[in-house]
């Protein structure tokens, strides 16, 4: 038993805050923003806009693409950093926005950045074991409520939206391999250390980063997982068509393709209008490169990702 990707969709919310409309806010300027991280816009989520408002919107598309029913779905897992309040779970709601009454198990997981990867392959073994046969996986933030808008180094960098895929049980192998990780020892480079205690903030509630430190394990260690992916696979880097890397800056997706041996040719880069959306960047991505046709059937995609934890993984998909 194998699983595969059958649909996908996203959203971002209606209000794109460009770099413009940035330097009217923080000491920063277009120029600097690009020619750091190479993003121009980035996404926020109205006042009234909730996680599981943006990771229904995302999840509607890839239902509709997948022609199936929301009621065929009989697990849900949401990757989410900024989930809609402590409990229940984001996956919960969503599961009841969509009007679900399967009774499938919903859960959220919380990798970060690294999340979207976690999730999908968390659902894979799940549907491998025979435990379920039609997942939504989604990866969803809001991540603007945890920023601060005096840290300029951060301020500029993140955005909010959602994606999501359907997977299903197939004879034939559509995830084909995934390679995860995590360390901790390194929490300390990006993390909001807050927390809530008898009902106040405790430490600090926003998103604190040393960039220079993040970059340099970044490049490092997603190189190291896709090598280490293909070398347990026994496979070669010139099966892979298209690279969808989490779109945290364009200067670590650069490095890391040049030490990967690959083109920029074959990224999907959408970082210029999406920002980082953390979890959601990935199934951001995909589902852009599916809907515009990049992404062909019989096409190795492979993705991989790195996020605060520090969580990092890599997960190769024959589409």
């Amino acid at each position: 038993m194998y699983s595969r990707i059958i649909g996908t969709g996203s959203y971002l919310p209606a209000q794109a805050v460009t770099n413009y409309d940035l330097e009217k806010m923080v000491e920063t300027s277009h120029d600097w923003i690009v020619s750091r991280s190479g993003i121009h816009e980035r996404h926020f989520a109205a006042d009234n806009e909730l996680t599981s408002d943006l990771a229904l919107q995302a999840s509607r598309k890839a239902i509709e693409m997948a022609g199936i029913a929301a009621n065929d779905i009989d697990l849900i897992i949401v990757a989410t950093t900024t989930p809609d309040q402590i409990f229940p779970s984001t996956a919960c709601i969503l599961q009841d926005k969509l009007g679900i009454t399967s009774g499938g198990p919903a859960f959220d997981m919380q990798a970060v950045c690294g999340g979207f990867i976690y999730a999908m392959n968390t659902a894979d073994m799940y549907i491998r074991a025979g435990q379920a046969k039609t997942v939504l996986v989604v990866g969803a933030e809001v991540l603007s409520r945890i920023l601060d808008k005096n840290d300029r180094t951060t301020f500029v960098l993140f955005g909010d939206g959602a994606g999501a895929v359907v997977m299903q049980a197939s004879a034939t192998a559509g995830i084909v391999a995934a390679k995860l990780h995590a360390d901790g020892s390194y929490r300390g480079m990006l993390q909001v250390a807050g927390n809530i205690r008898h009902g106040q903030i405790q430490g600090d509630p926003f998103i604190k980063m040393d960039g220079q430190a993040v970059f340099k394990f970044a490049v490092n260690k997603l190189a190291d997982v896709v090598e280490e992916l293909l070398e347990e696979n026994k496979l070669s880097s010139s099966i892979i068509d298209w690279l969808v890397p989490h779109q945290a800056n364009i200067r670590i997706m650069e490095a890391t393709t040049k030490k990967l041996g690959l083109s920029m040719d074959n990224v999907v880069v959408t970082v210029a209008k999406h920002g980082n959306t953390s979890a959601a960047s990935i199934p951001l991505a995909l589902d852009v490169a599916v809907r515009d046709g990049r992404i062909k059937p019989g096409q190795h995609i492979l993705l991989e990702a790195i996020g605060g934890g520090f969580t990092w993984g890599a997960l190769l998909i024959r589409w």
